[in-house]
């Protein structure tokens, strides 16, 4: 590593998350997106640069120590732009020197049966979206074993947390329940589920970016014991010191929504997660980098918190 800046693609919940606790931290941020406006913590620089222009990628990494690639796109779209990014981002680490940490997901693993996911989890996605991150993976390790770049993976489960809306614990749920209205969740609500807090996300990342024996591989961010999506709802209930009211969405309503809703029409391929067990276990990370999940009553409580200032101030 040659350069001083910590250069995060992405300003969603992940990348926003990431910045705040890096400059935290002491270190030199620049958070880049394509729009060049987002709202981040004071003292982190904010770049505009297309992901898809290798010239403008090269430029806001020339300076970089570590390069997160957290940048998304909509369901649509990232079959065919997120091998692009890869392609574009991979390579402007490689130019600045500097170390490449990518957010992943998931989707490599495709249906598991209930068994928990491992980093030793075999990679047998049966979705469009699943055999692209496949593929990707293996050209990310394929640029660390070539030693063009020095690259480490962070896998996590559905985000919850602070600053997470898009998601199927965000703004289907924790809205509806500060109202006391019914809390929106998918398939089968009685079947084990793990889910990632946006801190741990963060945390994960960045460990990842510092850590020597973190590089060419895998890992599942930290997550804390699977609990059922009633259970959760449950407990997201009793923060706010209500009865839980809960409606649980079927694949077949996904279906019918996708047939005019671009991203509905995406997600029914990967509605297989919340009709099996969705089990995650990160204990190789807690267990090598000492990095433990927050526990989902603590997380929990901090994401109602979160919810409800964005209620007030809104109002």
């Amino acid at each position: 590593m040659t350069g001083n800046t910590h250069v995060i693609f992405g300003t969603g919940p992940a990348g926003t998350t990431l910045a705040e606790l890096l400059q935290a931290q002491g270190k030199r941020v620049r958070c880049v997106n394509r729009s060049g406006r987002a709202t981040l913590p004071a003292g982190v620089e904010l770049a505009a640069a297309d992901a898809l222009d290798q010239g403008a990628v090269d430029a806001v990494c020339q300076d970089a120590a570590v390069v997160y690639h957290c940048a998304n796109v909509p369901y649509p779209q990232q079959v065919e732009l997120i091998p692009r990014f890869q392609a574009t981002i991979t390579t402007g680490a490689a130019r600045a020197q500097a170390r490449l940490v990518v957010l992943d997901t998931l989707y490599v693993y495709g249906p598991t049966g209930g068994a928990p996911m491992t980093e030793q989890t075999p990679h047998r996605p049966t979705t469009r979206k699943g055999r692209m991150r496949a593929q990707l993976v293996e050209r990310y390790l394929a640029a660390h074993r070539e030693g063009r770049v020095q690259v480490a993976i962070g896998r996590a489960a559905d985000f919850y947390g602070p600053r997470v809306l898009n998601s199927v614990l965000g703004d289907r749920v924790f809205p509806a329940a500060l109202v006391g209205g019914r809390m929106q969740l998918m398939g089968n609500i009685d079947l084990p589920h793990s889910y990632s807090y946006i801190g741990d996300v963060a945390r994960g990342l960045a460990a990842l970016g510092e850590r020597d024996e973190a590089q060419g591989r895998s890992w599942l961010l930290p997550v804390a014991p699977a609990l059922t999506q009633r259970q959760v709802a449950g407990m997201v209930a009793a923060q706010l010191g209500i009865a839980p009211k809960l409606m649980a969405t079927p694949r077949l309503l996904i279906q019918l929504l996708g047939l005019g809703d671009g991203f509905m029409r995406e997600f029914v391929e990967m509605f297989y997660q919340y009709t099996e067990p969705q089990i995650v276990d990160s204990s190789a990370i807690e267990r090598t980098l000492g990095l433990a999940a927050t526990p989902l009553q603590q997380g929990i409580a901090a994401t109602v918190e979160w919810y409800r200032q964005r209620a007030a101030s809104a109002a």
